[in-house]
C-alpha cells in the first residue's frame, strides 16, 4: 500500500524534461564544434594530399566570391594627407589678405571714420620698399582710408594706386617690410572645364579670414552684363570664369587658384538668387594683367576713344532699317552712329549720324558691346579701319584712336 505524492511526480517530470533538453543542447554544441574543426582542418589536409580530391583555395577571392586578378606582390599604399590641395594652399594662402574699407560718416556737425566693409586682396609683387596688391574696384570704392589685414592679423595702412570700374579691379600698395610671400600668376587661357580649383579669401568678414573652398571650373569665357552708370542699360559684357567653389560676400578680390598654387582668377561675384546655387564668377588673370599693369603705371586704364554715340541695329524696329537707314536687305546686324562729337577722331575720319558700322579693325561687330570690346582691345594712338554703310553704300575710313578721358 502506498500513496501518491503529487509534488514528487511534478518534480520527477521536470527532471526528465531537463535531462532531455540538456542532451539536445550538448549535441548541438558538439555538431557546431565538429563543423568548425572540419572547416579549419581542410586546408591542412589538402596541403598534405590526405583528401581524396583537390581543394583549390584562392587567396585573392573577395567577400562576394569573385576572384580578382593579382599580378605581382601585394603592396601597401600610403595616403599622404599633404595632397596637392594642401600644398597649393600653403603656397599662396599667406599672399591672400583682408581689405578694410574705411569711410567718413557725418553725424550732425561731426565727422567720424568707420569700417564700411571688408573684402579680400592678393599680394602679387614686391618691388623695392613696396608690395602691390590687387582686389576688386567695388571693394575699395568710396574709401577714405584703406587697411590691409595680413595672415597673422597684423593691420597695416595701404595706399590706392589706381582703380577701374569697368573691369572691377583696383591696385594698391603697402610697405614691403611686412610682406613675406607673394602670389604667382598662372595662365587662365589654358584652364579647362572640370579642372579643380580653390577659392581663398575672407567670406563674411575677417572672422573667417583665410577660408579655403574647393570646386571645379564649371565654364570658361562666360559673359556677364555690367551696367556701369546704373541707368538700366548694359555698358559692358564682363568675361569671367565660372566655378562652383563657394564665393560669398567678403571673398571679392580673393584668389582663384589652380592645384599648382598659381592664381588664375580674381574672385569677383556670385549669382545670388533663390533658385541658383554654386555659381561663382572670377576675372581671368590673363584679362586682369593688362589692367593691373596700366593701373600700376598710370593710375588708370588707358583706353582708346572714337567720339561717337552708339546704338545697336537690333534695338531699332526693322521697319526703319530700309526706310531711314537705306540698308541693303541682307544687313541685319551692326551699330548705328547716333551722334558725333566735335573734333573727335570719328569726326576727323568723316563718320556721320546714321552711318551703320559693321566692322572695326578687321573684325565684324554686330552690336554695341562687340564694338566696344573690339575698340578696347586696340592701343591708344593706333589707326584702325572702319567699315560702314551710308545710304545703302558700303564705305571704309581710317580712324586714329586717342585716349579716352573718362568712361
Amino acid at each position: 500500500m502506498g500513496y501518491y505524492d503529487d509534488d514528487f511526480e511534478r518534480y520527477n517530470n521536470r527532471k526528465q524534461r531537463g535531462n532531455r533538453g540538456g542532451s539536445l543542447l550538448a549535441g548541438l554544441i558538439g555538431a557546431v564544434l565538429g563543423a568548425l574543426l572540419v572547416i579549419f582542418s581542410l586546408p591542412a589536409l589538402a596541403q598534405f594530399n590526405i583528401l581524396p580530391y583537390n581543394l583549390n583555395i584562392s587567396p585573392e577571392q573577395n567577400e562576394e566570391g569573385e576572384t580578382g586578378n593579382v599580378q605581382g606582390p601585394v603592396k601597401t599604399v600610403n595616403v599622404n594627407v599633404n595632397s596637392a590641395v594642401t600644398e597649393a594652399v600653403n603656397k599662396v594662402s599667406d599672399a591672400v589678405v583682408g581689405v578694410v574699407n574705411i569711410q567718413q560718416v557725418s553725424f550732425w556737425d561731426q565727422t567720424q571714420e568707420g569700417e564700411a566693409g571688408t573684402g579680400s586682396g592678393v599680394i602679387y609683387k614686391k618691388e623695392g620698399d613696396k608690395a602691390y596688391i590687387v582686389t576688386n574696384h567695388h571693394v575699395v570704392a568710396g574709401a577714405h582710408q584703406l587697411e590691409v589685414v595680413l595672415n597673422d592679423e597684423t593691420r597695416i595702412p595701404a595706399e590706392l594706386v589706381g582703380s577701374d570700374q569697368l573691369m572691377d579691379l583696383a591696385v594698391w600698395v603697402v610697405d614691403a617690410k611686412h610682406v613675406k610671400k607673394v602670389a604667382e600668376f598662372g595662365n587662365s587661357d589654358t584652364v579647362k572645364p572640370g579642372e579643380p580649383v580653390l577659392a581663398i579669401g575672407n567670406p563674411l568678414g575677417l572672422q573667417f579670414a583665410g577660408s579655403v573652398t574647393q570646386g571645379i571650373i564649371s565654364g570658361t569665357e562666360r559673359t556677364i552684363p555690367v551696367d556701369i552708370d546704373e541707368n538700366g542699360t548694359v555698358d559692358w559684357q564682363a568675361e569671367v570664369l565660372q566655378t562652383d567653389a563657394a564665393i560669398n560676400p567678403g571673398n571679392s578680390g580673393g584668389a582663384l587658384v589652380n592645384l599648382d598654387g598659381k592664381v588664375i582668377g580674381i574672385n569677383s561675384m556670385k549669382i545670388a538668387e533663390s533658385a541658383v546655387e554654386g555659381i561663382g564668377l572670377s576675372i581671368p588673370i590673363n584679362i586682369a594683367i593688362p589692367i593691373i599693369n596700366d593701373l600700376e603705371k598710370f593710375g588708370e586704364v588707358k583706353r582708346p576713344y572714337m567720339g561717337i554715340g552708339l546704338q545697336s541695329l537690333e534695338d531699332i524696329p526693322s521697319y526703319y532699317w530700309e526706310e531711314a537707314l537705306n540698308l541693303p536687305k541682307g544687313v541685319k546686324n551692326g551699330v548705328i552712329v547716333m551722334s558725333v562729337e566735335p573734333m573727335s577722331p570719328a569726326q576727323r575720319a568723316g563718320l556721320r549720324e546714321k552711318d551703320v558700322i559693321i566692322e572695326l579693325a578687321g573684325k565684324k561687330v554686330e552690336n554695341v558691346l562687340q564694338l566696344r570690346k573690339q575698340l578696347y582691345s586696340q592701343k591708344v594712338g593706333s589707326t584702325v579701319e572702319v567699315k560702314f554703310y551710308r545710304n545703302g553704300e558700303l564705305k571704309t575710313v581710317k580712324l586714329k584712336l586717342v585716349e579716352q578721358k573718362s568712361f
